[in-house]
């Protein structure tokens, strides 16, 4: 497996989670919770990557987990960037939809790799308005990699992932941003775009 596909089947692993941080009062979540919830999340995951399903049947689960573990309203906002204050509200509401399923597809298809593969959390700290929980992606008969899960103190729920120093859901906004521009700015047709590729 060379390091574009490894990385990509270790974000897939960890992008399920990926979300930007949620308006509203903090929960003063503790370093237990945190760890607690992402071992739960990635539990899941490896449930859902050895379950021996089809690739179709993982692709749906996959969406239930997103569903789970990340709010998709906002991650879907954060990805669009700046073109998310002007949308309608039904403009973001079907690209949010098929926002999910491009992501369950973009990342499920490679889950296959990774399969007999685990996260190993390591222990946990609290930085300002979140708890990093650090862990080690073990991909079967690869070496580990540093992963570090952000869990939010106001929604209690994982906004970030960073994956051997790469931010992925910075990189999420520039790939839809990058992806909008390339259809004039038209969000039915970015819409249309993630369908296709859902």
């Amino acid at each position: 497996m060379n390091d574009l596909s490894r990385r990509t089947v270790l974000s897939g692993l960890a992008g399920t989670a990926a979300l930007a941080l949620l308006a509203g009062p903090a929960l003063a979540l503790t370093e237990d919770q945190a760890v607690t919830f992402v071992k739960g999340m990635a539990a899941d995951i490896e449930k859902t990557i050895n379950s021996g399903r089809s690739d179709a049947q993982m692709f749906q689960e996959f969406e239930k987990l997103l569903n789970k573990y990340a709010d998709m309203d906002v991650i879907a906002r954060f990805a669009l960037g700046p073109a998310a204050r002007t949308a309608s509200s039904g403009d973001m509401s079907a690209y949010t939809a098929a926002f999910r399923g491009y992501l369950s597809k973009k990342y499920g298809s490679r889950f296959r790799e990774f399969i007999g593969g685990d996260i190993r959390v390591q222990g946990a700290r609290t930085d300002k308005r979140a708890v990093i929980v650090n862990a080690r992606a073990v991909p079967k008969g690869q070496s580990a990699v540093a992963v570090e899960f952000h869990v939010s103190d106001r929604s209690g729920k994982v906004f970030n992932v960073v994956l051997e120093g790469i931010n992925l859901l910075t990189t999420e906004r520039t790939e839809i941003t990058s992806l909008l521009d390339q259809q004039g700015g038209s969000m039915s047709k970015l819409t249309a775009e993630l369908k296709k590729r859902s």
